[in-house]
């Protein structure tokens, strides 16, 4: 079992649950202090190798996921992982995909779909979640 994030780490969200998950852009370097132990990375192009266990998932910028069902999945896991590991979401600039990733992780933990992104954008970056159909997607996801 590995431990979960120091709360006050740079882009660490709390979920309701307690749960804590990081959220991050990959354009800028990894933060300081321990790495993930499960990252889930969403772009449109597959990554580089990273030196923890991840999934990719293909989600073009200021778009939405290419496999939808897959992107619920993988959210999933994320979120069950995040109880008791360092769980990390991430996109190009850390903000659009993630901050849609990390709204679907706060239904999962319970907050209303209606009210998701207002709660990641309070507790995350007040510009998370960055075009109407990724505000559509959170406000669908169950």
């Amino acid at each position: 079992m590995t431990e979960t994030w120091n709360p006050g780490a740079e882009g660490v969200l709390r979920l309701p649950s307690g749960r804590l998950v990081r959220g991050r852009g990959l354009r800028r370097p990894l933060p300081e202090g321990p790495r993930p132990a499960f990252g889930l990375y969403l772009l449109g192009r597959r990554p580089s190798p990273f030196e923890w266990e991840h999934r990719w998932l293909r989600w073009p910028d200021f778009r939405l996921p290419s496999d939808r069902d897959a992107a619920a999945v993988a959210l999933r896991e994320a979120w069950a992982r995040s109880e008791s590991e360092r769980v990390e979401v991430a996109c190009g600039g850390g903000r659009g995909r993630t901050g849609t990733a990390l709204a679907c992780l706060a239904v999962l933990d319970g907050v209303p779909a209606d009210q998701a992104v207002a709660y990641v954008r309070e507790h995350y970056s007040p510009h998370a979640v960055e075009t109407p159909w990724q505000r559509r997607f959170v406000a669908r996801f169950t």
